[in-house]
C-alpha cells in the first residue's frame, strides 16, 4: 500500500467483526469497501476485561487495523472510558476521524484540537427517547451540540434527521446518505420456530415505549387471528414495559427473545405475511431497510423516519385503533398485501450498499483533503441538495 494512502479511522461502535447491530455492520462494509480501493483503514474494538493488560493493541483482519481498547468497566461507565481512550489515539494518529453516534461527544473537541479531521453519522435524536430519564436526556441534548460543532461535516441518514440537524449547523455542512440492505440470499429455509410460510407477522426491534412494541402487541391480542405475531427482541425480568408486553400477548403471539443467526433472521423476514415496525425516534432503522429487501409488506407508525424510508404503499398507523385496522386489512387483503411487497422491492433499490458507501467515500475525501476518484457506477451523491432517505432506534 503507498506511503501516502487516504487513512481512516472509525470510532463509536464495539467493534468488527460485527456482532452488535447497525453501527457495527456499516463499519464493517465500510471498512471493507475502503480497504479494498486502497485505504489504509483502522477500527476501534472495545474489549471489556477483568484486568487491563495491554491497554491498547492493533492486529489485522482482512486488511483493516482492528485497535482493540481493554477496559475494566462495565455498562456506561465502559463505554465513556472507551471512547475517551479511543480519541485520545486517534489523536496521535492522523487521518480522517468517522465518528459514528455523539455518546462520546463530550471528547471530541479534544481531537478537533489536535487536528483531527472529522466526520460524524449523528445518528437518531436520542434525547427525544422517552426511555430515559431527565439528567441521561439532558446529557444527550448536550452531545448533539457539542458533536455538531466538533466536526468538519456531519451526515445524517435520513432527510428528517438532516431537518433537526440544520438547527445546530448550516446545511452546506450537512450530508445526506442513507443506510443500506442486501437483497436475501435465494436458498433460505423454510422460518424456524416452527411457523408455516406466509401464516405469521413479524416485529423485530428491540422492546422499549418508543418502538410501540406494547401497542402492536395489544392491537394483534384483541381478537384471534389465525396467525401467529413472531416479537423478536430480549424480556428482561423486573422490566416493567416488558411485563406490560407479555401481559397482553394473547394466546397467538411468540416471543422466543432475541434471535442473532442472520441466516434465521431473514428467514423470518422473507417468509412472513409482514413486518411490524412500531418505531417512532430517530432516522431509519436497519430492520425496516432490511425488511424492504426481504419484499416485506410493512406496517408501520406514521412518522416522517418511517414514510421516507418505506414509501408511500405500505401500511401505517398512529394509534391502537388504527394498528388493529391495518393488521385486519392485512390479514384479509391478499391483492394489497402483493401490491406492498412490490412497493417495498421496489423501494429497496434507494437502499444499495455500493451507492452508500461510495457516497461516503467522498465524504471522507472530501474532509480528509484527498483527491475525489471516479465511481465505478452511478450512485447517491453525499451532498446537502440531495436528500435521500436513508439507521437504529
Amino acid at each position: 500500500m503507498p506511503v501516502d494512502a487516504p487513512t481512516l479511522l472509525i470510532l463509536g461502535t464495539r467493534g468488527i467483526p460485527a456482532a452488535h447491530g447497525g453501527f457495527e455492520t456499516f463499519a464493517e462494509r465500510l471498512a471493507l469497501y475502503l480497504a479494498g480501493r486502497g485505504w489504509r483503514v483502522g477500527v476501534y474494538c472495545q474489549a471489556e476485561v477483568e484486568r487491563v493488560r495491554n491497554r491498547v493493541s492493533t492486529r489485522t483482519w482482512n486488511g483493516i487495523d482492528l485497535i482493540t481498547v481493554e477496559v475494566a468497566l462495565r455498562g456506561p461507565a465502559a463505554t465513556l472510558a472507551f471512547d475517551a481512550i479511543c480519541v485520545h489515539d486517534a489523536a496521535a494518529r492522523g487521518g480522517v476521524c468517522l465518528v459514528l453516534g455523539y455518546n462520546g461527544a463530550a471528547f471530541l473537541p479534544y481531537l478537533r484540537a489536535r487536528g483531527a479531521k472529522i466526520l460524524i453519522n449523528m445518528d437518531g435524536i436520542e434525547w427525544r427517547r422517552p426511555k430515559w430519564p431527565l439528567p441521561v436526556r439532558a446529557f444527550f441534548y448536550l452531545s448533539e451540540w457539542i458533536a455538531a460543532w466538533s466536526s468538519q461535516r456531519l451526515v445524517a441518514d435520513h432527510p428528517a434527521i438532516a431537518d433537526h440537524l440544520a438547527r445546530r449547523r448550516p446545511r452546506s455542512a450537512i450530508a445526506t446518505i442513507p443506510y443500506g440492505g442486501d437483497p436475501p440470499p435465494p436458498d433460505l429455509g423454510p422460518p424456524p420456530l416452527g411457523l408455516a410460510p406466509g401464516r405469521y407477522l413479524v416485529s423485530i426491534a428491540r422492546i422499549e415505549p418508543d418502538n410501540n412494541i406494547l401497542t402492536l402487541v395489544e392491537a394483534f391480542s384483541r381478537k384471534p387471528r389465525g396467525m401467529r405475531l413472531v416479537v423478536l427482541g430480549t424480556l428482561k425480568v423486573g422490566n416493567a414495559y416488558h411485563r406490560a408486553v407479555e401481559d397482553a400477548a394473547g394466546l397467538e403471539v411468540l416471543m422466543p427473545g432475541a434471535i442473532y443467526e442472520p441466516d434465521l433472521v431473514q428467514s423470518l423476514r422473507v417468509h412472513a405475511r409482514a413486518y411490524l415496525h412500531g418505531h417512532t425516534v430517530g432516522g431509519t432503522n436497519p430492520s425496516l431497510v432490511e425488511a424492504l429487501w426481504a419484499g416485506n409488506a410493512v406496517i408501520a407508525h406514521d412518522n416522517p423516519f418511517n414514510r421516507g424510508t418505506a414509501g408511500d404503499g405500505q401500511f401505517y398507523f398512529t394509534d391502537g385503533d388504527s394498528c388493529a385496522a391495518a393488521i385486519e386489512r392485512v390479514l384479509a387483503d391478499d391483492d394489497a398485501v402483493v401490491a406492498a411487497r412490490e412497493a417495498a422491492r421496489a423501494q429497496a433499490e434507494r437502499f444499495r450498499w455500493d451507492d452508500i458507501l461510495a457516497a461516503y467515500e467522498d465524504e471522507l475525501r472530501r474532509v480528509g483533503g484527498y483527491p475525489r476518484l471516479p465511481r465505478s457506477r452511478s450512485g447517491v451523491e453525499a451532498s446537502p441538495a440531495r436528500a435521500t432517505a436513508g439507521i437504529d432506534g
